[in-house]
């Protein structure tokens, strides 16, 4: 996809925004030891994190599946 590679500036921010936002939520998820909603919260701190991996890997795909 090409508008990942022509808007590089706004792909660091998306980047840096999922990235503390998931590790807030992560250790935010860690400190409540015992409750389901800690867990909850730690998942959907995993899955802002794979987020970001999957927008800074985006530009290096060539396109094919």
């Amino acid at each position: 996809m090409n508008f990942w590679k022509e808007h590089e500036s706004l792909r660091v921010v998306v980047i840096a925004a999922f990235f503390v936002v998931g590790l807030a939520l992560v250790f935010g998820g860690w400190k409540m030891t015992g409750e389901l909603t800690g867990l909850v919260i730690m998942l959907i701190g995993l899955v802002l994190l794979l987020t970001a991996l999957m927008v800074y890997n985006k530009p290096f795909g060539d396109g094919k599946k």
